[in-house]
């Protein structure tokens, strides 16, 4: 009697155990990018005195500022889905993206907020307030919007890429052409926010928006890839156990 050998069943792919992590996270990223419309919508508050005295529609500003509440909350999303698996590779980048986000979120939110009183100074434009007053409140409110998005939506994302971006591109997790445009970009966008800071160029001048485009270009093809296609499962077998400091 002879014993018959079966064949071997197929073996499937191991299934990503990253993947609602990566999913998660790619998805919080794409949701980042809904206050770039915000750079029109606020167009009319750049001149706060006029604005403040009753020039343009507040209902644009209040979109603007919800959109950006969202952005903020974006924000720190990502880095509290990512910090498990940045931890991996190394524990001090981990820190220094939670870190660099919570920064961000938090003077986005002083932005807004800024956004918001300038709103209800508008609305108590005629209730016998004095004119000059609204005005320079207007214009500090402005000014202060605008330093704040220096700080936090221009000057925090280089901070992020430098982070995440040495995790990724050491690890392999995505394509190394996406974390190399980040790592390239930062300090390009770390220049024109030095420039602007010293009052060589406005931020919204044309040169500095150039300079934000590879950053700009980094987070959104990171967000895509991370829905589309999620970590590399190679990569995250690779990963070590835990978090080492580096």
């Amino acid at each position: 009697m002879t014993a018959t050998t079966r064949p071997a069943a197929p073996t499937r792919p191991s299934p990503d155990p990253l993947r609602r992590t990566s999913l998660a996270a790619g998805v919080l990223y794409l949701l980042t990018f809904v206050s770039v419309p915000t750079l029109m919508v606020f167009r009319p508050v750049q001149d706060g005195a006029r604005y403040v005295l009753g020039a343009g529609s507040e209902v644009g500003v209040l979109w603007g500022s919800f959109a950006e509440v969202v952005v903020a909350l974006a924000c720190v999303g990502t880095a509290v889905v990512l910090f498990p698996v940045v931890r991996r590779q190394s524990e001090t980048a981990a820190l220094g993206f939670v870190a660099a986000r919570i920064v961000e979120g938090s003077l986005i939110l002083v932005g807004v907020v800024s956004m918001l009183t300038l709103t209800s100074l508008r609305s108590d434009a005629g209730a016998g307030l004095d004119e000059a007053s609204l005005v320079t409140a207007g214009t500090t409110l402005v000014t202060t919007y605008g330093w704040t998005f220096l700080l936090s939506q221009s000057l925090m994302p280089v901070v992020n890429a430098l982070c995440l971006g040495y995790v990724l591109y050491r690890s392999r997790l995505v394509p190394r052409i996406l974390p190399t445009v980040g790592l390239v970009g930062a300090p390009l966008l770390l220049a024109s926010d030095i420039v602007v800071f010293f009052g060589v160029y406005d931020r919204l001048a044309p040169v500095a928006a150039l300079a934000a485009l590879p950053i700009a270009a980094w987070e959104l093809a990171l967000g895509v890839y991370l829905v589309v296609r999620g970590f590399r499962p190679e990569a995250v077998a690779a990963l070590p156990a835990g978090g080492q400091v580096r």
